[in-house]
């Protein structure tokens, strides 16, 4: 079969699966959460029945009332006795919600209430989420040699081959950051907030390293949180660690694949483990003039057989 058939058949098996796979989690999400969002809405209709029964309000009246109530909400803001002494525009609520702007982890509590916050977000988030990209982009190039190259080369002189080496790798790297990003953080979030199980705790920190923040969780909305402003810092920095932490796994995987073969058999890129190149040269270098070559044999292109590698780490 040609390559370009080949290719495109493969495009069309992807996203024949991608839509599959939409489906598949369309039915088995409405399976579980319909019939508690009935239940939920039944027993609203009876508590706001009660309510009238035992008031001179009117329907129309109280209808009004809630969907001023439940906008206001939407944007951080309640009416509730205990909630309406602290701002959710204070500097370290703004700077948490910028954070969550820039990473695209975006919980949506609170959200911009004016036109001017909404056109400056777009600006902000226009410069910042790339700026961010590349900051956590730089950070995991740093971290690339102690946390990936030297511990495959380590497997691989223990004589364990490449393949194997890179897999072992990647399962030790897996429990290390499930261990260490999701469940050690969702223990401490479950000892924090009085509100979360651990389960909650442990979904919420999924949610957001995967940057998918649906914002039913949100850390330090509780009223009277001790120490908001340092729990909310603490969070970013977390989120921050978090992200690198997911993206150096996803460029392990993708190097392993790389070794594996997978990329070549799905004609997907190849994710460059050069030695000498992407993962040892950071985007912000020291010095920021290139070596000239000293003569013209240097100059001259490598053969891509000669380059070490992410599968052609010494091994001992």
């Amino acid at each position: 079969m040609p390559s370009a058939s080949k290719s495109w058949l493969l495009l069309s098996g992807f996203v024949l699966f991608y839509i599959i796979y939409l489906l598949f989690g369309a039915l088995v999400f409405s399976s579980i959460e319909r019939p508690v969002e009935d239940e939920l809405r039944r027993d609203t209709e009876r508590l706001k029945e009660a309510f009238l029964n035992q008031s001179c309000v009117s329907a129309a009246t109280l209808e009004l009332f809630l969907s001023r109530v439940l906008a206001a909400n939407k944007h951080g803001v309640s009416v509730l006795r205990n909630s309406s002494g602290r701002s959710n525009w204070d500097l370290a609520s703004s700077m948490f919600f910028a954070n969550t702007l820039v990473t695209t982890v975006g919980y949506g509590h609170p959200t911009p209430l004016s036109d001017a916050g909404k056109a400056f977000s777009i600006v902000y988030a226009l410069i910042g989420v790339p700026f961010t990209m590349l900051v956590l982009t730089a950070c995991v190039q740093r971290v690339m040699q102690p946390l990936v190259l030297a511990p495959v080369g380590l497997l691989q002189r223990s004589g364990l081959k490449p393949r194997p080496a890179t897999v072992v790798h990647f399962l030790l790297l897996l429990v290390a950051v499930v261990l260490c990003c999701i469940l050690a953080p969702a223990a401490v979030f479950s000892a924090l907030e009085a509100s979360w199980t651990f389960l909650d705790s442990v979904y919420f920190c999924f949610i957001s390293l995967c940057t998918i923040g649906l914002g039913d969780f949100v850390p330090a909305a509780r009223p009277g949180q001790p120490y908001r402003a340092l729990y909310q810092v603490a969070v970013m920095v977390y989120l921050f660690i978090g992200l690198m932490m997911m993206y150096l796994l996803l460029r392990t995987f993708h190097k392993m694949a790389d070794v594996h073969g997978l990329t070549t058999f799905f004609q997907l890129p190849r994710c460059e483990a050069s030695l000498l190149g992407d993962d040892t040269e950071p985007i912000v270098g020291n010095d920021p003039t290139p070596p000239r070559p000293k003569d013209k044999a240097a100059a001259k292109p490598l053969d891509p057989g000669s380059q070490p590698s992410y599968n052609s780490i010494n091994k001992g």
